[in-house]
């Protein structure tokens, strides 16, 4: 072994810059052959002895090659950069003898590399200052410099200030302009303190025009375009400071009218508002004509934020004063604020309108009339007063018809692989899924029982060419020659790696052995008891394909949803009974649960007929029909002490009685499902992992589920965690009885805090209508129980109800509020959001009328109050439009 090849082994980083200089080329060439071969070598290690070497393996590999493209392939290699500093000062050492164009062509190479240019900025800017050679401007180079630029300066304290500093960097000068370009912005570069702090980059920026790093017209136009880009909230702001900071002259703003109109009509809402200001002070001074205010008001007014619209709508107002003669151009766009959700801003332009009404030509007041007889009942006395009662007659009644999305339809799935190529490939997607989709996963599954049962040996060659390089293939093709750190990732592996590591012949039939023996999924989450379940059946799996004598999987449902026809898993017990062979206790117990339990007679009987101890289970199983659990419900509560202050945490939640015959007929896995479910306070962090898995588990039994699943749900939907309800939308799909506990998860998940959330609640709502399978009167109740103690807000609620009642469903959303509003009504200060609930109950019965004779609870006290509040002024329209409301369709 060579000196050089000796001190990477021992890991003496140091000492290897001086003896590659005493190495020639040829010598270098040999030994970046041994190298490489330790880099192989190395992957196999375990994770600490590949720390000790990495460092030097980078190093000397930098000094041997002689191929600038390769050695910056060699550099930016993820396994030798690591997760520690790199030692990017030895590897320049390393190459000190080359020639100044050769490592200005490393550091070119390097900063091309989008993946690590970021992480190795700091040896590409060593040889780019050593070589002299043109500063890159790739993304990765440019975020590195910002970066390491902006770290620096907010770890100094009170020394060179930063407008001087990036005077003195060589970079700057090339690397600014690139600010506006790059794709993302580093994160520090957003840190901020006090608004005039020296080391904030928007202070800095706004006052380089004055050093001459960067000209006023380039920064303006930068930030200008960046805005109109759009992009992350804190980069907008970002920019949006910039500019403010910059306090743009008359002419600036007059010349970029375009990008003002744009900003105001897409950006963000702090921008638009920004760019709308712009607008109003061209405006007046005389820079705006009518025709360009029309354009972007036409654009603003369509936006959902009031205050933007508001603004608009006096922007109007303000120019309409000045030149009433612009009537003509101008209020027509104001229409554009009659479909606001709000009725204020309804209000405000309906209002406008009338006040110009008289400087409009006929053709366009009858556009305005036209477009105001579409307003609601509400505002009818208003419309009458604006434009006359000729001008306005009464629509027509219309038979209202309810709009629900098409109706899920249960998807079959395909049979598994029968060619082995086909089953490879399969194989290979799944184990590249981030989130596997059930029928990939189930199918395959089932297809490497098959296969190893008809020709165990041609599917271990298939897969071993096929994964090689897989992380858990590494370290060889033998039992026990896998590094310790990747046979415990697979033993714990929630995915098929497990089954393909013993057909590979990576782990031995006693860790088969032992999994299955040592995993219940008791004293856990419900979430990890579910998983659980699925680590069983692949272990049962892994021990059907060690063994060979399984044909097939049992338990591989029909339907993408997890379901299982009864009469094709009668037909797999059958097959199963003639090649004199049982099925496994752990894939027959997950077919149980799976199989659609209503209305089977026939294929009770068929199971019975088998004559075996599953087939007489089976035919037990589908004639009770009955639940998994039996659901109640459960309200919790927590006292804590705080000082002399107790606290009460109420929750409302479901609970399941127990379940004897769970324990009596399934395996160890399954026993949790007959224990008793109380709920407690104590948190789970599983709630966006799996779901599709955990709903395949008990596609029949979706009360039961929801029940186990709703304490984490309420949980996340009360602390205002993200993926609260991640889960809804599949429960919705499923079959078997429908109740409370689905009911009250769904309560909860329209009160979510995040709109994802919302709207997977909304969909799971309006597949429960489309179905037939939603009780309005019932989730009206859970709503207004969780309204009533706090646990979501109304605000959100009304988001949610109003995303599901504009898709078409006014009647099913009326059915739900109904039983919403006498609550919330009873409150003698009513809370914030009460008056946006009452909007959209408004908006339903305009559009759909009323069945009911009765109106609701406490509207009318509320419609008699004084004052304008919303939430005054929306109990007035609800009790108009009740009145009104003759039942239609």
């Amino acid at each position: 072994m060579s000196e050089l090849m000796t001190a990477v082994r021992e890991s003496r980083t140091h000492e290897l810059p001086a003896l590659l200089a005493k190495m020639d080329t040829a010598e270098r060439r040999a030994a970046l052959v041994e190298l490489k071969t330790l880099r192989k070598e190395v992957r196999g290690w375990s994770w600490d002895s590949q720390r000790k070497i990495i460092r030097p393996l980078l190093v000397a590999g930098a000094g041997c090659h002689t191929g600038a493209a390769a050695c910056a392939t060699w550099i930016a290699g993820r396994d030798l950069l690591g997760w520690d500093r790199p030692p990017f000062t030895l590897v320049v050492a390393a190459m000190a003898d080359r020639d100044p164009e050769w490592l200005g062509d490393v550091a070119h190479r390097l900063a091309a590399r989008p993946a690590t240019a970021e992480t190795t900025y700091d040896l590409i800017s060593r040889l780019v200052r050593k070589s002299q050679c043109a500063v890159p401007t790739t993304d990765g180079f440019v975020r590195g410099w910002l970066q390491t630029v902006s770290t620096y300066q907010w770890q100094r304290e009170k020394r060179k200030p930063f407008i001087d500093m990036l005077r003195a960097d060589p970079f700057a000068s090339v690397l600014l302009p690139r600010i506006f370009e790059v794709q993302e912005l580093p994160p520090q570069m957003l840190w901020s303190y006090e608004t005039d702090d020296e080391r904030r980059w928007d202070v800095t920026l706004a006052a380089l025009p004055q050093t001459g790093l960067l000209e006023r017209a380039a920064l303006v136009d930068g930030c200008v375009s960046r805005l109109l880009r759009g992009g992350k909230p804190g980069e907008q702001r970002f920019f949006l400071s910039t500019l403010r900071l910059l306090d743009l002259t008359e002419q600036e703003e007059a010349e970029r009218v375009p990008d003002w109109i744009g900003m105001a009509a897409d950006a963000m809402s702090t921008v638009a508002a920004h760019a709308q200001q712009v607008l109003g002070r061209l405006d007046e001074r005389g820079r705006l004509s009518a025709r360009t205010l029309a354009e972007v008001s036409g654009a603003v007014l369509f936006r959902t934020e009031k205050k933007l619209v508001r603004s608009q709508l006096v922007l109007l107002g303000k120019a309409l004063r000045r030149d009433p003669s612009a009537a003509d151009e101008l209020l027509p766009v104001v229409v554009g604020a009659f479909e606001h959700e709000d009725m204020d801003v309804q209000e405000r332009a309906l209002s406008l309108v009338g006040r110009y009404l008289s400087a409009t030509g006929a053709g366009v007041r009858e556009e305005l009339a036209l477009s105001a007889s579409l307003l609601g009942p509400a505002h009818r006395t208003l419309v009458t007063e604006v434009f006359g009662v000729s001008a306005v007659g009464e629509p027509e009644p219309e038979e209202y018809e309810e709009v629900l999305p098409p109706e899920p339809v249960a998807r079959r799935l395909d049979p598994a692989p029968l060619s082995l190529p086909e089953l490879v490939e399969d194989v290979v997607v799944l184990g590249r899924a981030s989130a596997p989709e059930i029928p990939v996963f189930e199918r395959v599954l089932d297809g490497l029982v098959r296969h190893a049962h008809t020709d165990r040996s041609a599917l271990t060659g298939a897969l071993r060419e096929a994964l090689t390089g897989e992380w858990w293939m590494t370290g060889g093709s033998g039992e026990g020659d896998l590094p310790h750190w990747s046979a415990r990732q697979i033993r714990t592996a929630e995915g098929i790696e497990p089954v393909l590591a013993v057909l590979l012949g990576h782990l031995s039939p006693q860790v088969v052995a032992d999994e299955l023996a040592s995993w219940t999924g008791t004293e856990s989450c419900v979430h990890a008891s579910l998983q659980g379940i699925l680590r069983a059946r692949v272990w049962d799996a892994a021990e059907a394909v060690l063994t060979g004598d399984r044909p097939f999987l049992v338990a591989t449902p029909t339907w993408h949803t997890g379901s299982l026809d009864p009469s094709v898993l009668v037909d797999r017990l059958r097959e199963y009974q003639r090649l004199g062979l049982r099925p496994g206790q752990t894939d027959f117990a997950q077919a149980v649960l799976r199989v659609r339990r209503h209305g089977q007679d026939g294929a009770a009987a068929a199971a019975e007929g088998l004559g075996t101890p599953e087939g007489e289970r089976l035919a037990s199983w589908l004639r009770a029909d009955e639940p998994l659990a039996e659901v109640y419900r459960f309200d919790l509560e927590k006292k804590t002490r705080r000082g002399q202050t107790v606290e009460r945490t109420h929750r409302i939640l479901m609970a399941t009685r127990e379940r004897p015959f769970i324990k009596e007929v399934l395996p160890r896995s399954f026993h949790w499902l007959g224990q008793p479910q109380i709920p407690t306070h104590n948190p789970c962090y599983h709630w966006g992992e799996r779901p599709e898995h955990w709903v395949a588990t008990l596609p029949e039994d979706a009360e039961t589920l929801a029940a186990r699943l709703l304490p984490n749900t309420a949980n996340n939907v009360i602390e205002e965690i993200q993926n609260a309800a991640r889960p809804l939308t599949l429960l919705a799909e499923l079959d078997g009885p429908v109740g409370e506990a689905l009911h009250l998860t769904l309560a909860y998940g329209l009160g979510a805090r995040h709109p994802e959330d919302r709207l997977a609640a909304v969909d799971a709502l309006l597949i429960l209508a489309t179905r037939q399978r939603l009780d309005a009167t019932l989730l009206g109740e859970r709503i207004a129980a969780l309204l009533d103690c706090g646990l979501i807000k109304p605000v959100r609620l009304a988001d949610s109800v109003r995303t599901a009642a504009v898709t078409g469903a006014y009647r099913t959303v009326l059915s739900v509020l109904t039983g919403v509003l006498p609550g919330v009504l009873a409150h003698e200060k009513a809370p914030r959001g009460a008056g946006d609930l009452l909007a959209v109950a408004a908006e339903c019965v305009e559009h759909c009328g009323t069945t009911e004779t009765e109106e609701i609870s406490g509207l009318s006290r509320t419609a008699a109050r004084g004052g304008s509040s919303q939430l005054v002024r929306q109990a007035k329209r609800l009790a108009e439009a009740w009145k009104a409301g003759a039942p239609r369709g």
